[in-house]
């Protein structure tokens, strides 16, 4: 395959890009810690998620996801950016009018280092019992070079301004205790150096103690390096900083290189306390750092998350209604396909491990590729291990398909899956290969009341305005009566469709169709499978024949007899 592009990628020697320039620091010991006790986590999904929907929450929809925050246990919420908009302020507002901020929930409130910025902020934040005032301005030689085009000393000047300004208007709301969060936004392209020094100058000013602590926050607003360098750049912070214990050193990691996690992680490591990040990642660009994963990667290794994720499929249908996105059926822990084993020897180890943690009655969880006992965030074990009471739709098909050949359409793959699943509960034991094939021959292959065929036959025919078209002629008996039939199509099925409803024998559409051969020679038999949309719903019906017009034919009528009739076995 050729690939053709108009500019195309370098190739050989890359003069486009340069990589990352490494930080200096050959005592590293962020590699030799591990994670043992949960950060700080501070939710941002109503500001930077909300920021980056097509459509942004509106403010009944913010509301109910801080709702949704708050039940999981996050105790700092970034709540918005009350002086980029109305809508941001009357949504401040609300939460603190309307008493929705609970009294061991802190809010925080973005706002640029500008002054009638900050002085709006505060406007909004009166009555609220705590606040953390995030002020940021961006830092880098990037930004200050190319959008600002100004040098280090005015840089900080920005910074240091608006630090005075809030530190005055603290008397302004005395009812309300505000803590100073600042960002050198950019600071994963930041030179170090000069991260530090923009923070310290912000730190003179504030005057912080080691009870009244001030929020270092330090972004990978963009991510540019691999999550070693970011580990890096926190610990030789960290080890840098006057006056540590007078700062919280949290991260925002964004998700540009895919690694936002790893970088989160490593930065812990490295020595920083707390994290902002969203539900499920959500955010500008590829997104922010998803502090689902991050909570549940803790809980796995033993740790504590401090955030209850146990209905993890009701936090997921809420956060889904109110951004409007869709959790990708692959995102880890939440994803639709993420215990699923299509493999079967996936699914024979895992159904191993069950049993043997079954029998050992260890409290210790220890499953071939599980992480993590599904129950643990409200998932159930279907389709993760073999054909018993616990299977799903996965393990059947691939059972189907490998053993008998027979490749079902993937919406089938539910509708059988349920079929086995009742026929398991009702058998209280595995379903072995052959009984899997007897109850797909009884549930379709051997459906044939009330609607029979007892013969077809299809001609080509000019209709009337002149093109060809395909008139079929058949017998279906329906309760043993016989009925003959007529109808015209584009093809076999579409004229029998057409024939069974025009002659008020069925009502029905024909919702989808396809089929494929078993085997290889000549008495090769072919199987057809069709979908129907019924008063009833919609039913699938398969049908075995060496002629493939009959053999869909049959699966029209296998169908139409299943939505007629319920489940049974012998």
């Amino acid at each position: 395959m050729s690939i053709q592009t108009r500019s195309g990628m370098q190739r050989g020697t890359i003069t486009k890009y340069r990589p990352f320039t490494p930080i200096e620091l050959p005592d590293r010991q962020w590699p030799s810690k591990m994670i043992t006790t949960a950060p700080t986590w501070c939710s941002v999904d109503l500001r930077d998620g909300n920021q980056a929907l097509p459509i942004p929450m509106s403010v009944d929809e913010k509301l109910e996801m801080f709702d949704l925050l708050v039940g999981v246990g996050f105790k700092e919420i970034e709540v918005g950016f009350p002086s980029a908009s109305q809508t941001e302020y009357e949504f401040m507002r609300r939460l603190i009018e309307e008493d929705h901020i609970p009294d061991d929930v802190t809010i925080q409130v973005l706002v640029q280092s500008r002054e009638e910025l900050i002085s709006r902020t505060f406007e909004s934040l009166r009555g609220a019992k705590k606040a953390i005032v995030h002020l940021y301005n961006s830092t880098s030689e990037q930004q200050r070079r190319i959008v600002f085009g100004l040098d280090k000393p005015a840089i900080v000047d920005i910074a240091v301004r608006g630090v005075r300004q809030i530190k005055d208007l603290v008397a302004s709301v005395p009812e309300t205790a505000i803590t100073l969060q600042y960002s050198p936004e950019s600071f994963s392209l930041t030179e170090i150096d000069f991260a530090l020094e923009i923070c310290e100058a912000v730190v003179d000013v504030w005057q912080p103690t080691p009870a009244q602590k001030i929020i270092l926050n330090l972004p990978t607003t963009v991510e540019v390096s691999t999550p070693n360098i970011h580990a890096d750049q926190i610990e030789w912070f960290c080890r840098h900083m006057r006056n540590r214990e007078t700062a919280i050193i949290s991260l925002h990691t964004h998700n540009d290189r895919g690694t936002g996690v790893a970088s989160t992680e490593m930065g812990l490591l490295a020595g920083a306390e707390r994290v902002e990040g969203t539900l499920f990642g959500n955010g500008e660009r590829t997104g922010n750092v998803d502090i689902v994963t991050l909570a549940l990667n803790m809980y796995t290794q033993g740790v504590d998350p401090c955030l209850n994720f146990s209905d993890l499929p009701a936090i997921q249908e809420i956060y889904e209604k109110c951004t409007r996105l869709s959790v990708p059926m692959r995102q880890p822990y939440a994803g639709e396909l993420v215990f699923t084993a299509f493999s079967g020897s996936h699914q024979d180890a895992i159904n191993k491990g069950m049993n043997a943690l079954e029998k050992s009655h260890s409290p210790l969880w220890d499953v071939p590729y599980l992480p993590i006992d599904p129950k643990d965030i409200g998932r159930s074990y279907e389709a993760i291990i073999r054909i018993n009471s616990q299977s799903g739709k996965g393990g059947v098909a691939y059972l189907m398909e490998s053993e008998f050949g027979l490749q079902m359409p993937k919406a089938m793959h539910i509708e059988f899956g349920k079929v086995i699943k009742h026929l398991a509960d009702v058998r209280g034991s595995e379903i072995l290969s052959s009984e899997l094939y007897q109850a797909f021959e009884q549930e379709y292959l051997q459906r044939t009341a009330p609607f029979k065929l007892t013969s077809f036959e299809g001609r080509t025919i000019l209709n009337k305005a002149g093109s060809e078209a395909l008139e079929c002629i058949a017998t279906v008996n329906i309760n043993d009566v016989p009925h003959e039939i007529r109808g015209q199509g584009n093809g076999p099925i579409d004229a029998f469709v057409r024939a069974l409803n025009q002659h008020g024998l069925a009502n029905f559409t024909l919702k989808s169709y396809s089929e494929h051969a078993l085997g290889n020679d000549a008495s090769t038999q072919a199987v057809a499978y069709i979908q129907l949309q019924t008063p009833a719903g919609a039913f699938f019906g398969a049908a075995l024949d060496t002629n493939i017009e009959i053999a869909s034919i049959k699966a029209v009528l296998s169908a139409l007899n299943r939505s007629t009739q319920p489940i049974k076995f012998n």
